[in-house]
């Protein structure tokens, strides 16, 4: 077992200035075309995807609160890649990119921030809410770290049934303050676990900087707490997530105990769509432009051949056809029914269970 946290070379390099050395161009020298330009396009699409939500809320088609994954595409499809359909993922309420990289249908996603029946969470769960069995998208999480002990107890329940299953158990880097943190990767790391604790640092917890929350604003190190590894990766990388993310979750599928995985990334907007981010800097706001995860993939695909002008056209217009897909689905689809409100309050029927609604007597005679 290691006893203190590690990084690898790829991870040193670009650990203080994310996005930068030339690993990254050797490893897309190295990757199949056909994967770069998918991953290119997975990214795009939950770009555009996260835009287009962004643009319905102000429509107010979309309520309550909603957080985007603008600027943590990268980690977003890094993660999904390095992933089993059969792995179990647990997030935060920062959560559509993951549905998507999941494997969920587009128009099922953008139905549930709609609040439509045909939604993941039939409509009822929203932004913040989505659970889907299917792909073992195990829930969106408002409360902050509500889905770390809950992620710990199912990988409880893939080692005592002898299966080799991964869970990846997602959150912002402001979780790693809180109790329910530290107490389950220290179950975790007694019990030898199969999960991956990925905490995505974009610098910001909702208005603070982490090094203004947090004694250690290295992340990664809380691993050398509970002797398991602890790694720290380019959140701006794709291939630099995927490949990390893969190691451990194949490393925590063969019995090689819990990890964690820091992805350092920059949040382009404010923390929900209805935050305008004043609390930033005119040069916090360059930096995470400049470290766009899509502008820098782009980029680096066009200059290695990997893509042309006319692929990018064509990706483009994929993309938007898929979102407007996504949009029109929901547009069309039905309001979950009132009567539906207490379907899933118990697993099975609770004798005395009220079904009163809001505006319905107390008592009938």
């Amino acid at each position: 077992m290691t006893t203190t946290p590690t990084r690898s070379t790829a991870s040193e390099a670009t650990a203080s200035v994310p996005g930068t050395g030339a690993t990254i161009e050797t490893a897309v020298a190295a990757t199949d075309p056909g994967t770069l330009r998918r991953l290119y396009r997975d990214m795009l699409f939950i770009r555009r995807f996260e835009e287009r939500t962004a643009q319905s809320y102000q429509q107010a088609k979309i309520g309550g609160y909603c957080h985007l994954n603008l600027g943590e595409e990268a980690t977003v499809v890094g993660v999904g890649a390095a992933m089993r359909p059969t792995d179990y993922l647990f997030t935060n309420y920062r959560e559509h990119g993951y549905a998507l990289a999941k494997g969920i249908e587009p128009g099922r996603v953008m139905a549930e921030l709609y609040g439509r029946s045909t939604g993941t969470s039939k409509g009822w769960g929203g932004s913040m809410h989505m659970y889907d069995t299917t792909t073992r998208l195990l829930g969106g999480y408002a409360i902050v770290g509500g889905q770390v002990p809950l992620a710990v107890g199912a990988a409880l329940a893939i080692d005592y049934h002898g299966k080799d299953d991964v869970v990846v158990c997602q959150m912002g880097e402001g979780t790693t303050n809180i109790g329910a943190f530290h107490e389950s990767l220290n179950i975790a790391a007694l019990w030898r676990l199969p999960v991956v604790f990925l905490v995505i640092n974009n610098q910001t917890g909702m208005g603070t900087t982490v090094e203004n929350s947090s004694a250690e604003p290295e992340l990664w190190k809380r691993a050398a707490s509970y002797r398991m590894r602890g790694e720290r990766v380019d959140g701006t990388d794709v291939l630099a997530v995927r490949d990390m993310a893969s190691e451990l979750v194949e490393a925590a599928r063969a019995d090689g105990g819990p990890a964690l995985l820091e992805a350092v990334s920059y949040r382009l907007k404010g923390h929900s769509v209805v935050d305008p981010a004043k609390y930033r800097s005119t040069d916090a706001v360059a930096t995470a432009k400049e470290h766009d995860p899509i502008a820098l993939w782009r980029a680096r695909l066009l200059a290695a051949g990997a893509l042309t002008d006319r692929a990018l056209t064509e990706i483009d217009d994929e993309v938007a056809e898929g979102v407007a897909a996504a949009v029109e689905f929901a547009d069309a689809s039905p309001h979950p029914e009132p009567s539906t409100l207490f379907d899933y309050n118990y697993a099975t029927p609770v004798p005395g269970d009220s079904r009163r609604l809001p505006a319905d007597p107390l008592f009938t005679f």
